[in-house]
């Protein structure tokens, strides 16, 4: 399966690791069936690392809801790891903590292999231009995003490589 994020500096296409990890990709495809990300922000970046978004464009960046409407487990594979620009993977306060905020990492960041579950990542020209512009946008020293940037729809393809 595969998602497009619809954003404010272009298209994102995911890749959704629903084998892998199956209570991760059913709550975030589940997340975007709902329109739940519609108008999320991305509310935080720290360039050479990654930038954060999945809160509800209501809520604040410290919400973060999965679709039971409480937080879930990690479901962390050796095989699935934060070696690459682009991997998408939950953002938690700690083990066991998942919701509806996740992650694309703007570089490898292995320190977080075995502590965030990764999902999914970009696939496409597209999506690497779309990150490289989200990279770009200014954020203060403690990562809070001061351009425009949002989640404005989201597409679900049954096919990863499907347009």
């Amino acid at each position: 399966m595969s998602v497009t994020l619809h954003t404010t500096q272009g298209d994102l296409k995911i890749e959704v690791f629903c084998e892998s990890v199956p209570q991760t990709a059913e709550n975030f495809l589940a997340l975007c069936a709902s329109s739940f990300y519609t108008s999320s922000p991305f509310h935080r970046s720290y360039p050479g690392f990654m930038i954060q978004t999945g809160s509800p464009a209501l809520g604040g960046p410290k919400v973060s809801t999965s679709i039971n409407g409480s937080l879930f487990e990690d479901e962390l594979r050796p095989s699935l790891r934060h070696n690459a620009r682009g991997i998408v993977s939950m953002a938690n306060k700690g083990p066991n903590t998942n919701g509806s905020q996740f992650f694309i990492l703007f570089a490898p960041a292995p320190h977080l292999d075995g502590k965030n579950t990764v999902f999914g990542k970009i696939v496409g020209y597209e999506g690497m231009e779309t990150l490289e512009k989200l990279e770009g946008i200014e954020a203060d020293a403690k990562g809070k995003v001061k351009g425009e940037a949002r989640i404005q729809s989201v597409s679900i393809h049954a096919n990863p490589v499907a347009g």
